[in-house]
């Protein structure tokens, strides 16, 4: 069975839903670089391990991502998955997990890569938005794209009706993402 990690840095919704979703590989880890993450409690909560690298605590991000791999590797995943995690991993970082880092963006890649990514879309006065799961690459949000679910945006939306409606359509994207990663 395939062996899961989940990196996350704060409530842990999509985490959540990737354990309740019937994927066919074993949750061994969630991780967080922020020790307050509500997502851990969640974790352990649902009988999986967890574990705190807080980035604060380091020097350098070379040195947190290090410290990150190393305890990571000692759980030698199959599929890692960012659901909400917030650091930007190094490319020394991702070559010890090649082609093994899955992402889930608030946005429709290459649209609104980074952070703020509803605030962009309604300052752009878009008119369809959406979610992106991809693999992760050196460059920030630009890894090869696996699936996109997009939606209207209404006049009437603002950033947090918009990322309600997005984060729905990520609970229904990611899982999806995963099964086709496991399932090669």
């Amino acid at each position: 069975m395939s062996k899961i990690v989940v990196l996350i840095s704060g409530r842990g919704s999509n985490m959540e839903n990737l354990v309740c979703s019937d994927i066919p590989g074993k949750f061994v880890l969630v991780a967080s670089n922020n020790p307050n993450a509500d997502g851990l409690k969640k974790a352990k909560n649902m009988g999986i391990r967890t574990a705190v690298v807080d980035h604060k605590t380091f020097s350098s991000r070379q040195d947190f991502d290090l410290a990150l791999a190393k305890k990571l590797e000692e759980y030698e995943p199959d599929l890692i998955l960012l659901a909400g995690f917030m650091r930007v991993l190094s490319k020394k970082f991702l070559s010890r997990f090649e082609n093994k880092v899955l992402n889930i963006h608030p946005s429709l890649l290459p649209a609104f890569p980074g952070q703020h990514s509803h605030k962009q879309a309604i300052k752009k006065g878009v008119r369809i938005h959406g979610c992106t799961v991809h693999f992760v690459t050196p460059s920030l949000d630009a890894g090869p794209i696996i699936v996109q679910s997009a939606i209207p945006v209404n006049p009437e939306d603002d950033e947090k009706s918009l990322a309600k409606k997005v984060l729905e359509q990520e609970h229904q994207i990611y899982p999806i993402a995963v099964k086709w990663f496991l399932e090669k």
